[in-house]
């Protein structure tokens, strides 16, 4: 289940020079840059068994492997739309997360930075207005650095006094899916669309 991506997770945060500027490195590029495409086609396929799941959300493109420092990424990710939302709005996403050893694909509510707008941090946080409870939970940003917090009542309550305080500045709720090796890709869909499923409620909040 998803052989590309467990291979190219292994290479995450590595420099990509193209093959014909390598010189010694070019046939170690060409191959790294045969996974890192093979290994993206795994992610967007997934997507395309789970957009046909999850109407009338619409996906758009897969991120790609590189960024534009020619660095592979950590991640994958994917971005789900109705069709009356606007680019700058809060959306439903796919996410590849882990290492080589330990990787699987969460679902979160959650925005494109490059996109958002005065209104898309405010439109986020009225996630926290939403009780939350296990296995859901919470991705927060605190200077800077992210990290995850158990979804919890207390930890609800903690962090809309820390956005309200400007100590946090982003917050996202996440569902995470594990991939295993005996994983189909039927079943990892079937988990993703239950993860779908849990989250609308928070997405529909941004909305109000």
């Amino acid at each position: 289940m998803l052989e590309h991506i467990k291979a190219y997770l292994a290479y995450r945060g590595e420099k990509y020079i193209k093959p014909e500027k390598s010189e010694n490195l070019a046939q170690y590029m060409t191959g790294l840059r045969v996974l890192a495409q093979s290994a993206r086609k795994e992610f967007q396929t997934l997507n395309q068994l789970l957009a046909q799941q999850v109407t009338p959300f619409v996906p758009e493109r897969a991120s790609q492997w590189m960024n534009q420092a020619q660095i592979c990424r950590p991640h994958f990710w994917c971005y789900y739309r109705l069709p009356s939302d606007s680019v700058e709005d809060v959306a439903l996403a796919t996410r590849l997360y882990g290492t080589e050893g330990d990787f699987g694909i969460s679902v979160e509510v959650s925005f494109v930075e490059r996109k958002k707008s005065n209104e898309t941090l405010i439109k986020q946080h009225r996630i926290l207005e939403l009780p939350i409870k296990a296995p859901l939970y919470y991705f927060v940003q605190e200077n800077g650095v992210s990290r995850r917090i158990a979804g919890t009542e207390g930890n609800r309550q903690l962090l809309k006094e820390q956005v309200a305080s400007s100590t946090v500045r982003k917050v996202l709720v996440k569902y995470d899916v594990p991939v295993t090796e005996e994983m189909t890709p039927e079943a990892a869909v079937h988990q993703l669309i239950k993860g779908f499923e849990l989250l609308i409620p928070y997405y529909e909040q941004t909305k109000k």
